[in-house]
């Protein structure tokens, strides 16, 4: 993987797509601690890097897909984390780099 993919992707996904999320202080703060931790939940259970090597080869294939369409429409990274998090939101060559590297490894 490229460094500069790296670093996008653990920049803007990898606090709810890894095992090394990095909580931020007012995740002690309830209600928000709770929905934090089920967005988290989900988002690990969806797509987790620390263990894409594991996927199966369909599998890797599918998530890379469906992260291609997530960073095209704009869904990803969550318009909830941008908002906190504004160094997380994609820019338009960030976007393409991205894409530019699923097409790449997505058909091996």
């Amino acid at each position: 993987m490229p460094n500069e993919v790296r670093t996008i992707l653990k920049n803007s996904c990898y606090d709810c797509h890894s095992n090394t999320t990095r909580y931020p202080w007012y995740v002690k703060i309830q209600p928000v601690g709770w929905f934090m931790a089920g967005h988290i939940k989900h988002g690990k259970e969806e797509l987790n890097f620390n263990e894409f090597g594991a996927y199966s080869a369909k599998r890797r294939r599918n998530k890379l897909k469906r992260m291609k369409e997530q960073v095209e429409e704009d869904k990803m990274p969550l318009k909830s984390y941008t908002l906190m998090h504004a160094d997380a939101k994609l820019s338009e060559h960030q976007k393409s780099t991205l894409i530019k590297w699923i097409d790449s490894v997505a058909v091996k």
